[in-house]
């Protein structure tokens, strides 16, 4: 069995960079590094996700995210939804939102 490759659009590493900024400045993390860890737990989870999840096909309203999306739950109250589009061994990934955002619904 071939490994998964797995590459990350630009626009989705600028959105999590910005994440942990945000994630500190709002005060939901008390140091930066908690920040940094809790996203970094996002990018370390997508290979094992996309591995051994099912991937769920995207609902037509963020089909043009991507065709396939997988999720992770990152606390009791936080959702992440993946979207990626596949071919054979190699996904793409190119979008990322949670629960908490206004896309979510139609999921």
């Amino acid at each position: 069995m071939e490994k998964n490759v797995i590459n990350v659009l630009p626009s989705v590493i600028d959105y999590l960079d910005e994440l942990i900024i945000k994630l500190y400045e709002n005060e939901y993390f008390g140091f930066l590094e908690s920040a940094e860890t809790y996203v970094s737990n996002i990018y370390d989870f997508i290979p094992e996700l996309i591995e051994n999840q099912t991937h769920k096909q995207a609902p037509a309203e963020l089909k043009k995210h991507g065709k396939f999306y997988i999720s992770y739950s990152s606390n009791k109250r936080t959702n992440w939804y993946i979207f990626f589009n596949r071919r054979d061994n190699r996904f793409l990934i190119k979008y990322i939102t949670n629960n908490h955002m206004p896309d979510a619904k139609f999921l």
